[in-house]
């Protein structure tokens, strides 16, 4: 009896069409791979090192009927500039002052007591929030 080949002799004709499919599906794959990490890696380089500021309400005080004290607490980066948002609030929940509040010293933390004229007399005050520029 014979043995029967079942397949081409290894090496004699060459790499099939499937072996080159598969090695293009790699590079492109690792390609791709490669990419999409350093993307990530972009991205958390960014978000770690951009300039942010943050900022919370440390207390606040109503002073007149129309007028209210805010202390602000602002931390941020030394060389960092921008603003927060704050903003006074009645007893109803209905907004009475808005104002914005520049910080562009030079400087890691800000202790800062703003005044907000308000149209009604307020209850509260909350910070909406930092941009940085």
């Amino acid at each position: 009896m014979s043995a029967v080949r079942e397949g081409l002799p290894e090496g004699r004709y060459g790499r099939s069409a499937d072996e080159r499919a598969d090695r293009k599906l790699k590079i492109v794959g690792s390609v791709l791979g490669v990419a999409l990490l350093a993307l990530i890696g972009w991205f958390g380089y960014d978000y770690i090192t951009g300039q942010r500021i943050s900022a919370e309400v440390i207390k606040f005080g109503v002073t007149a009927d129309d007028r209210v004290q805010v202390h602000l607490e602002v931390r941020k980066d030394r060389d960092a500039k921008g603003s927060c948002t704050v903003r006074a609030l009645a007893e109803d929940g209905g907004e009475v002052g808005h104002k914005d509040v520049r910080f562009d010293r030079a400087a890691d933390r800000i202790d800062e007591v703003v005044t907000m004229r308000t149209t009604a007399r307020a209850t509260s005050a909350q910070l909406l929030g930092c941009t940085s520029e």
